[in-house]
C-alpha cells in the first residue's frame, strides 16, 4: 500500500481511467450530501485562509503497485461516492460556461471536459475518466455526452446533476468561488497491490465512517471482492444482478438487509442483529467453505432463497390466492415469521407440500400472530419461536406436523384458544388496534371470491364518539349511557365500515339504518343484520360481538389435529410427574414459608410465567427457565440463567458457578436464608426475567 496526497483534481487529470467494479453499490448521495459538499466548496473558494478543503480518500487497486501517473485503468474499492459527486459537479460547471469563458484558471468548459471528465484522444468506454458500475454507467455517459438519459436512467445521478445545474444557475455570484473551492479540494490517493494486500480487510476498515454502506454492500464486495475478473463479472450478471433486479432499486437499499437476516436464521438458527447481518454471513459462508461449498455454491442459494422472498415479501407470486396470503401478512407486518416462511415455500417449490397446503400453513402463521396480538401476549418471544420452529417439522406428515407444533407450544409462545380469542376479540379496544384496517380488511372479504376494497370505507362507530350524545341515544342506551359508551365504544361489537360515515354523523341509530345507503342497504358482510334491528344498546353490542368473535374462528382459525394424533407429538410423554412434596425440605415449615414468599413475588412477575416442578428444582420459565429454585435444608438456592458478568448485585450476594457444577440453569447462584433477603434478591431475579425477554433487534 502507498498514500500520497493530490490536489483533486490533479487526480482526475492524471488519472487514465478509474473504474467502479461491479460488486460495488449503486450511487446513493442524496441532496442533503450534495448541498453540503457544496456548502464546503463555496466555504473553501471565498475565503483565502483556507488553502485545502480534506475530501477523504480514493483507494484503487491493479496488478502491482503504482500510482495513477502510469496512466493504467485501476478499479476503485473505496471512494466512489465523492468521486461521482464531484465529477457530477464538474459536468455541470463545464455545460454551465459559456464558450470561449474562463471565469477561473483552468476552468473553462473545454479544459474541465478534456482535463478532468474525459480522455480526448481515446475511444469508445475508453473517453471517459470514471466508468461506473452498471446501475449507473449509462446515465452519467448520457450526461457527459449531452444526450438524453437512457430509459432505466439512474435517479440519484440524474437528480443531483440537475441540483448541481440549478445550483450554479440560482448563484451565478458564487461562480468563481465554486472553481476555486473545487480547486482547493484534497484528497488522500491510495494504492494497494494485489499480491500484499487484502482489498476486503481495507474496504471495511474504510468504509466505517461516512455514509454508512448496508450490509448488502459488505456482502456482495465481500463475495465477489476476492474473486478473479472472468468469475466475478460471471457470478454478478448470472447470480447477484438478478437478484437486485428481482428486488428494484427501491426496494433492494430498504429490504435485501433484511432479507438476509431471515436467510441467515432459517440456515444457522441463530438470529443476527441487523446490523450484524455481514459478519452472520462472512461466518456462515466460512463454514460452508469447510465443508467443501464454494463461493458460487453459496451464491446460489441465496438467490434462490431471494426468489422466495420477493414472492411472498414483495408481490410477485404469481398465485392469486398465495398472493392474498401473502399480502395479509405484509398488511399485519408479520416480518419476525419469514425464516419459517422461506422454508415452508422452499419445501413448497421441492414438491414436499401442494399449493393448498401452503395456503394452509401460511394461513396458520396469520392466524397465530394476530390471535396473540388480541390476546396481548407479549411478542417478544415470535423471533425465536419463528427461528427454530422448522425443526419441529415432519416432512412426511407436514401440515399435522406443524399443527401439532403450534398446539403444543405454550406460555408467552402460546397459539391462543377459541375461548381466549373470542372472549378477547370481544372486549379488546379494536379501533385503537394497531392494524386495525388490515382485521377489517380479512374480516370483511373472508370466504369472498370478489374482494372488498376495504380501503375505500372508513370505520364506523354504529354508538356515536361524541361525548355530547343526542337525546335520543341516552334514551337508547339507559341511564347508565356514559358507562356503555365508555366500556364499549371501541369494540367489536360496536364497529363497522360504510361508505357514508358523513352522512351517518352522531344521528340516532334509526337514522342511521334508514337512510339512503344506510345499514338496511349495506351491502357489506360486516353490516349483515343491522338493518333489521329496532334498537342500538348494550344487549345489542354484546350480541353483535359475540356473533363477529364466532365467525372470527374460523376466519383465524385455531390448528386443526385430533388428540389422539397430537399425543404422538408430544415429547417425554411418560416421563414421571413431581409435585411440591416430592421435595423433601419443603415439608418443613420454614423452608416452605420462605418458598411460598419467594414464588409468589416470581409468580406476580408476568401472567405468563409458569411453574414446572422438577425432581432436583423447581422451574420458573417465561420464554425458557429464568429461574431455577433448589429447595436446602435451612433455605433456598437460586440459580439465574444469565451470564455473571452481566449481573447488577451492588450487594454481592451472587455467585459465579459458570465453572462449578451444580443443579439448576444459568452461572449465578444466590442463596436465600430468610424472607428478608427476598426483595433484594427479586431485584436479580428480575434482571434475569428482563434479559430473558429482550427483543432481538
Amino acid at each position: 500500500m502507498e498514500a500520497t496526497a493530490e490536489r483533486f483534481v490533479e487526480f482526475l487529470r492524471k488519472s487514465s481511467q478509474l473504474v467502479i467494479p461491479i460488486y460495488q453499490r449503486a450511487y446513493s448521495w442524496t441532496d442533503r450530501e450534495c448541498k453540503q459538499l457544496w456548502d464546503d466548496i463555496i466555504r473553501a473558494g471565498e475565503t483565502d485562509a483556507i488553502s485545502a478543503h480534506f475530501l477523504g480518500s480514493i483507494v484503487y487497486i491493479e496488478q502491482g503497485l503504482y500510482q495513477v501517473s502510469s496512466q493504467t485503468t485501476v478499479l476503485v474499492i473505496d471512494g466512489q461516492q465523492r468521486l461521482t459527486t464531484v465529477t457530477l459537479l464538474l459536468a455541470a460547471l463545464a455545460e454551465s460556461i459559456p464558450d470561449g469563458d474562463e471565469p477561473y484558471d483552468g476552468f473553462s468548459e473545454r479544459k474541465i471536459r478534456n482535463r478532468y471528465l474525459t480522455n480526448p484522444d481515446e475511444d469508445g468506454e475508453s473517453f471517459f475518466k470514471l466508468i461506473l458500475s452498471d446501475t449507473d454507467r449509462k446515465t452519467l455517459i448520457a450526461i457527459l455526452k449531452g444526450v438524453e438519459p437512457p430509459v432505466n436512467q439512474s435517479v440519484r445521478i440524474s437528480q443531483n446533476y440537475d441540483l448541481f445545474l440549478d445550483l450554479i444557475k440560482k448563484n451565478p455570484s458564487r461562480f468563481n468561488d465554486v472553481c476555486a473551492g473545487v480547486a482547493k479540494l484534497m484528497l488522500v490517493d491510495i494504492s494497494l497491490t494485489r499480491d500484499q494486500d487484502n482489498p476486503q480487510l481495507i474496504f471495511e476498515s474504510m468504509n466505517s465512517t461516512g455514509r454508512e454502506l448496508s450490509q448488502a454492500d459488505l456482502i456482495r464486495n465481500y463475495v465477489l471482492m476476492s474473486l478473479d475478473h472472468e468469475l466475478q463479472k460471471r457470478l454478478y450478471e448470472d447470480l447477484w444482478r438478478p437478484m437486485e433486479l428481482d428486488f428494484g432499486q427501491e426496494a433492494y437499499q430498504k429490504h435485501f438487509d433484511s432479507f438476509m437476516r431471515h436467510y441467515l436464521t432459517l440456515k444457522t438458527g441463530v438470529i443476527p442483529k441487523i446490523q450484524h447481518v455481514y459478519e452472520a454471513f462472512k461466518s456462515h459462508s466460512e463454514s460452508e467453505q469447510t465443508i467443501g461449498h464454494d463461493t458460487e455454491h453459496v451464491l446460489k442459494d441465496v438467490r434462490k432463497y431471494s426468489k422466495y422472498f420477493c414472492r411472498m415479501a414483495l408481490g410477485t407470486e404469481t398465485d392469486n390466492n398465495l398472493n392474498m396470503a401473502f399480502q395479509d401478512l405484509r398488511d399485519f407486518r408479520v416480518e419476525v415469521a419469514y425464516p419459517l416462511l422461506l422454508q415452508h415455500y422452499t419445501d413448497y417449490d421441492d414438491g414436499l407440500i401442494t399449493k393448498d397446503e401452503l395456503l394452509e400453513v401460511v394461513r396458520l402463521i396469520e392466524a397465530y400472530v394476530f390471535r396473540r396480538a388480541v390476546c396481548s401476549i407479549p411478542t417478544n418471544s415470535l423471533n425465536k419461536t419463528f427461528s427454530t420452529f422448522s425443526a419441529s417439522i415432519d416432512k412426511e406428515n407436514y401440515v399435522e406436523s406443524v399443527s401439532a407444533a403450534y398446539c403444543l407450544l405454550n406460555s408467552y409462545r402460546r397459539f391462543p384458544s377459541d375461548d381466549e380469542f373470542q372472549r378477547n376479540f370481544e372486549s379488546a379496544d379494536l379501533y385503537s388496534f394497531a392494524r386495525r384496517s388490515y382485521w377489517l380488511r380479512r374480516f370483511e372479504n373472508h370466504g369472498r371470491k370478489e374482494r372488498v376494497p376495504v380501503d375505500h370505507y372508513t370505520i364506523e362507530h354504529i354508538l356515536p364518539q361524541n361525548e355530547k350524545l343526542s337525546t335520543g341515544w341516552k334514551v337508547a342506551l339507559g341511564e347508565n349511557w356514559e358507562q356503555i359508551q365508555k366500556k364499549y365504544l371501541h369494540t367489536l361489537g360496536n364497529l363497522t365500515l360504510t361508505g357514508y360515515n358523513a352522512e351517518y354523523s352522531d344521528h340516532d341509530f334509526s337514522q342511521k339504518r334508514d337512510m339512503e345507503g344506510g345499514f338496511a342497504e349495506s351491502p357489506l358482510k360486516l353490516n349483515k343484520g343491522l338493518g333489521q334491528l329496532a334498537n342500538w344498546d348494550e344487549d345489542q353490542i354484546i350480541q353483535r360481538a359475540k356473533q363477529l368473535s364466532r365467525e372470527a374462528i374460523d376466519v383465524w382459525k385455531y390448528p386443526q389435529i385430533e388428540d389422539s394424533r397430537l399425543n404422538r407429538y408430544r415429547q417425554d410423554s411418560t416421563k414421571t410427574r413431581y409435585d411440591l412434596t416430592d421435595h423433601e425440605y419443603l415439608n418443613r415449615e420454614q423452608v416452605r414459608g420462605l418458598f411460598e414468599t419467594l414464588r409468589k413475588e416470581v409468580i406476580s412477575l408476568d401472567p405468563n410465567v409458569t411453574e414446572e416442578v422438577l425432581k432436583l428444582y423447581v422451574a420458573y420459565k417465561a420464554e425458557t427457565n429464568f429461574l431455577d429454585v433448589e429447595p436446602q435444608a435451612h433455605g433456598l438456592r437460586l440459580y439465574l440463567n444469565m451470564p455473571y458478568p452481566e449481573v447488577d448485585d451492588p450487594k454481592r450476594i451472587s455467585k459465579d458457578m459458570s465453572n462449578v457444577g451444580h443443579w439448576g440453569n444459568g452461572d449465578v447462584e444466590i442463596r436465600l436464608a430468610n424472607e428478608s433477603e427476598i426483595p433484594y434478591a427479586m431485584g436479580l431475579v428480575r434482571q434475569s426475567f428482563e434479559r430473558q425477554m429482550e427483543l432481538v433487534e
